[in-house]
């Protein structure tokens, strides 16, 4: 049986590093991070987080949200955290090795776009087809990655939501912002174990795409506490 603990949504620099993520490795083989890992995106705050992560004892690995895009210098975020040893995927698959056995996760920040029926369409003005490429794109490039997973455990890793249960609770009016039923299709196409992501605060954590992957929001308002454990292979 694998522990994954996983959580979105630390906004450090708006609040401090959680001292508690090191913990993690009395509860969990291995951790998650489902994006916003800063608040603006800062190299500074990047720096705080990974000198935290550091010292987490089980393997990190994470993507990034909107937030570590802000000062529009994600790659210096990454610099950081991969200076602690935290794996960051961006439209990438890794395989780490755990008591014997392989979990495989892939990730990619994901984007907006909407819900089935409710979704944005390339057609229009020019801003509005590139707004629904950029989804697209991360879409296909995550459902790359799951295809690349050769492993008994699959983890997909994400920011925004791929369905829309867990999105409720938030105002209707800003799903279309929060999700991208596209990343649900790819899941399904391609097969994984579960679903992680955050962004959606208001949210619920429970959910499951239309083929019956369950989705969970670990986003760090939601859970209401330093992370959620769940188990694969009981």
């Amino acid at each position: 049986m694998i522990r994954v603990a996983a959580v979105g949504d630390l906004h450090v620099g708006r609040s401090e590093p959680p001292v508690e993520l090191l913990k993690a490795a009395e509860e969990a083989d291995l951790l998650l991070l489902a994006g916003d890992l800063t608040n603006c995106g800062d190299a500074g705050e990047a720096r705080s987080l990974a000198a935290c992560l550091a010292d987490v004892e089980v393997p990190v690995v994470a993507v990034l949200g909107n937030h570590d895009h802000h000062a529009e210098t994600p790659e210096e975020v990454v610099a950081e955290l991969r200076g602690a040893g935290v794996v960051v995927l961006d439209g990438e698959a890794c395989h780490v090795a755990l008591d014997g056995t392989v979990v495989g996760v892939a990730g990619t920040k994901g984007f907006a776009c909407g819900l089935p029926g409710t979704c944005a369409t390339a057609f229009g003005e020019p801003e509005m087809k590139r707004f629904v490429e950029v989804g697209r794109l991360e879409a296909e490039r995550f459902g790359a990655a799951l295809a690349e997973l050769d492993a008994p455990h699959r983890i997909g890793l994400l920011h925004y939501s791929p369905i829309g249960a867990t999105v409720a609770g938030e105002p209707p009016e800003i799903h279309a912002f929060l999700a991208d039923h596209r990343l649900a299709e790819q899941a399904d196409e391609h097969g994984a174990d579960l679903l992680l992501h955050g962004h959606a605060h208001s949210g619920r954590e429970h959910g499951e795409t239309p083929g019956g992957i369950p989705v969970r929001n670990v986003a760090r308002p939601v859970i209401r506490a330093p992370y959620r454990i769940y188990t694969l292979g009981a």
